[in-house]
């Protein structure tokens, strides 16, 4: 899979002013994660306008603090490399509805150098599980043996018929993140923007009209949930790696994330490299004529 150019700072700084997230109070990672690392939890996504993700941050601005990274930086580009099995096993589960689903990336944190192997499944009640392993920066994008170890503990433990020999490289998906946390309730809504997914030299980008906004927390709708009803957001099933995938690779059946995404996403091929100019053939020799002589060729120095 070719990798895409990098990610800019101007994008999260576009992002994080869009969405107004200077007003909003702020806490460090290290109070998030103890109030709402949420490994284990329910997933609710939206395709919010801009406007409306603005009104929503300043909705909950009192409930909720923004992760604030240091520095004033406020939001994170992230890169995300999804495996898929050559039957496109994750994929297939996602799409057919499937109580078993899973997903294996490894994820890239741009601006920290943090990189990790996650494995998510979905338990018995339909809630999200996660799991990781902290791996070298340079080890993003690809199954090392010691990753591979780890993904098909994971995979075994939780009962899905697939090992990481079975797996290679198939979207993927980049994005710039913010996230809000209550802190004492222990949810989180992030907000992605700038998304787009990569296979084969063809992307499919998010209208950047548009974010998809994600509510992490229990069973019951969170606060963030209920303010998005009201400003008439309907929940979505969607999955970038699945989008990623229904989008850019030809001769899968239709389903409906793709109907969904073909509503908000533009796709586009990369033009090919330009090939370098052949040579014009030499003319053959008439009948009795010797061939001309190659042209002498001086070395280089």
């Amino acid at each position: 899979m070719t990798a895409a150019p990098p990610l800019g700072p101007s994008l999260g700084q576009s992002l994080a002013a869009r969405l107004g997230l200077a007003e909003p109070r702020g806490a460090t990672l290290a109070e998030v994660d103890a109030a709402a690392a949420l490994q284990h939890r329910v997933d609710r996504k939206y395709l919010v306008p801009l406007d409306r993700a603005r009104r929503l941050v300043a909705r909950l601005a009192d409930s909720h603090h923004v992760l604030d990274l240091g520095d004033g930086r406020r939001t994170t580009n992230y890169l995300s490399t999804y495996f898929d099995t050559a039957e496109l096993g994750a994929w297939r589960a996602h799409v057919q509805q499937r109580r078993r689903r899973w997903k294996i990336r490894t994820r890239l944190y741009a601006e920290d150098g943090l990189c990790r192997v996650e494995v998510k499944t979905k338990d018995g009640r339909g809630a999200t599980v996660k799991q990781a392993l902290r791996v070298p920066a340079a080890e993003y994008g690809e199954l090392t043996a010691h990753a591979a170890e780890f993904v098909d503990q994971v995979l075994e433990r939780t009962g899905v018929p697939v090992t990481a020999g079975e797996l290679s490289a198939a979207v993927e998906v980049r994005y710039v993140r913010a996230a809000l946390a209550d802190l004492r309730h222990g949810s989180r809504v992030t907000f992605d923007g700038a998304l787009s997914c990569r296979r084969d030299g063809r992307t499919a980008a998010l209208d950047p009209g548009h974010v998809l906004v994600e509510t992490k927390g229990g069973a019951r709708p969170a606060l963030a949930d209920r303010l998005l009803l009201g400003m008439a957001v309907r929940p979505v099933s969607l999955s970038k790696y699945v989008v990623g995938q229904s989008l850019l690779t030809p001769g899968l059946p239709d389903n409906d994330v793709r109907r969904l995404a073909r509503a908000h996403f533009t796709t586009e091929a990369h033009p090919a490299p330009r090939p370098a100019p052949r040579p014009a053939p030499r003319p053959a020799p008439l009948p009795g004529q010797l061939p001309a002589p190659l042209p002498e060729r001086t070395p280089a120095a």
